[in-house]
């Protein structure tokens, strides 16, 4: 199996997210605990499902665990906005607008991983209502393995158990309802 590793450059923040004027390769900031940007888009649909990725098998990270819809680095001069529509397009080949996203906060992930990785992001968070058909999307296949729509029910189900399921991310499960309580407002 080839693994294919994307390595761009971005910008560097401050501890409290402030731009530095500074950038480097993705992979230097997670050496160093370098502060940096990410852009996280939730899609949902009008009848109440919430559309999941599946991570890569050649994810370091969480492989094969579900999680947001669609996620990435902000690369090095770009806006968050631009980084949510160009991962979009990226990830599940959707093409949206800056006027489709509706930014719901930033959250703090600073952690270090057993691999060396130490993640020191801001992630800025967006939902957006998903209004093609599910096999309309075609799923980046370095990054994405799988895609499913699940109700909120069963998102709801599959986090109260998600330390011992392996479905979600067991250390994001306060964000991840934060985020289907804004889905549900949205609705």
């Amino acid at each position: 199996m080839t693994i294919y590793i994307m390595d761009e450059y971005i910008d560097i923040v401050t501890e409290t997210g402030k731009p530095t004027g500074k950038t480097c390769l993705k992979s230097i900031a997670h050496k160093k605990g370098y502060y940096h940007n990410t852009a996280h888009i939730w899609l949902y649909t009008k009848k109440g499902e919430i559309l999941l990725s599946q991570r890569s098998v050649t994810k370091v990270i969480y492989p094969l665990l579900w999680d947001v819809s669609v996620a990435g680095h902000v690369d090095a001069e770009e806006t968050i906005e631009q980084a949510a529509i160009r991962e979009i397009l990226e990830e599940i080949n959707l093409t949206l607008t800056e006027k489709d996203l509706q930014k719901i906060s930033v959250f703090e992930c600073f952690q270090t991983y057993k691999n060396g990785i130490v993640d020191n992001e801001f992630h800025h968070t967006f939902i957006t209502e998903l209004k093609v058909d599910i096999t309309e999307l075609k799923p980046q296949t370095n990054e994405v393995e799988a895609l499913k729509l699940v109700t909120i029910e069963d998102f709801k189900s599959k986090l109260k158990q998600s330390g011992t399921n392996k479905h979600f991310i067991p250390t994001n499960t306060s964000y991840y309802e934060f985020v289907v309580n804004k889905i549900m407002n949205a609705i």
